[in-house]
């Protein structure tokens, strides 16, 4: 495998689309009280929720580790409910050299379908692909949904 990738995963979602999301974009830091065995604290750094150029500090758990990042929001798209987070601090960058992961809602028919994409670039061919990290936005975007469903 080279040094760049990109990995894709589709979920279909039975909550609501505006809310999941709102949820990531304009509300990540509601996401502890949602998913608190997931994500322990979401706090923005500078600018305002759900607008680009924002710099929110992550801190969750991923295979049993508590990690931290530091992420820029670098794209929105409210009408196709598309928003990129590109990663510049933390555990993230000591394993890649870039790390842009973007949730996307589609409709087709009546169902609706979370779309994460992760794009990569490795510090070094040892590093794995973060295919552990494809597998937390999907169980995120299930956990999201179940919450969402049930409220």
């Amino acid at each position: 495998m080279g040094l760049k990738g990109k990995l894709i995963s589709e979920t279909e979602i039975k909550g609501c689309k505006d809310l999941f999301h709102e949820m990531f974009c304009e509300k990540p830091h509601h996401l502890p009280n949602v998913v608190p065995q997931t994500i322990q604290a979401v706090d923005l750094h500078e600018g305002d929720w759900g607008t680009v150029g924002a710099v929110i500090n992550w801190n969750y758990t991923i295979e049993g580790d508590e990690k931290v990042v530091k992420v820029i929001i670098d794209e929105i798209n409210k009408e196709k409910r598309l928003v990129t987070f590109k990663a510049f601090e933390g555990h993230l960058i000591e394993e890649y050299k870039a790390f842009k992961a973007t949730i996307h809602i589609e409709n087709e028919g009546d169902n609706n379908l979370v779309i994460w994409t992760i794009e990569y670039e490795k510090q070094n061919e040892d590093i794995p692909e973060p295919f552990s990290y494809l597998q937390l936005a999907t169980n995120l975007t299930k956990d999201v949904d179940t919450h969402h469903v049930n409220q």
